[in-house]
C-alpha cells in the first residue's frame, strides 16, 4: 500500500465513525494540530491540538457532532503524496448546529507511518470560519 492509499483509508476510517476502524489507522503517538482558535476549537470547548489515538475519536465519534450533527460534505480538489507526506486539498460544507450554512476549503498535511497516520496538520481560512459560525455574534461555545 502507498502512503497516499493508506492516507486515502485514514479519511475513510474517520468518515466511518467506528472507534476500532479509526484506531487501526491511527499511530499510538498520533498527533492533530489545527490554527490555535480556530471557530471548531472555540465552538466546542476543545483543544487545536490533539493527541493520542483516545482523543483524535473523541473528537471524531462526539466532539465533531455536536457542530455538525448533520454530518460534513467532503469534496476532494486535490490528493498529493511525496514519501510518507499526503497533502488533502479539499472543501468541506455543511449545515452547523446554529443553522447556518458552512463552507471552507482545507489543507490537510498527514505524515504517514506505513499504514497508520502519526502527524496531522491541518489548515483553513480561520477568519473565515470564525465568520460563518458565529456570524456576527460574539463567540461562544456550542453546548
Amino acid at each position: 500500500m502507498t502512503s497516499k492509499e493508506a492516507a486515502i483509508a485514514v479519511w475513510r476510517a474517520f468518515g466511518s465513525g467506528d472507534a476500532d476502524r479509526i484506531r487501526a489507522v491511527l499511530a499510538d503517538d498520533v498527533e492533530w494540530c489545527a490554527p490555535p482558535e480556530n471557530a471548531t476549537a472555540v465552538a466546542l470547548g476543545v483543544t487545536h491540538h490533539m493527541v493520542g489515538p483516545d482523543a483524535i475519536i473523541g473528537f471524531i465519534r462526539d466532539d465533531y457532532r455536536r457542530l455538525f450533527p448533520g454530518g460534513m460534505q467532503v469534496d476532494p480538489i486535490s490528493v498529493t503524496a511525496e514519501g510518507e507526506r499526503v497533502i488533502f486539498e479539499q472543501r468541506q460544507s455543511a449545515t452547523l448546529a446554529n443553522g447556518r450554512a458552512y463552507a471552507l476549503d482545507y489543507v490537510f498535511v498527514f505524515e504517514m507511518a506505513g499504514p497508520r497516520v502519526r502527524r496531522i496538520r491541518e489548515y483553513m481560512d480561520a477568519r473565515s470560519g470564525h465568520d460563518q459560525v458565529f456570524g456576527t455574534a460574539a463567540a461562544g461555545r456550542i453546548v
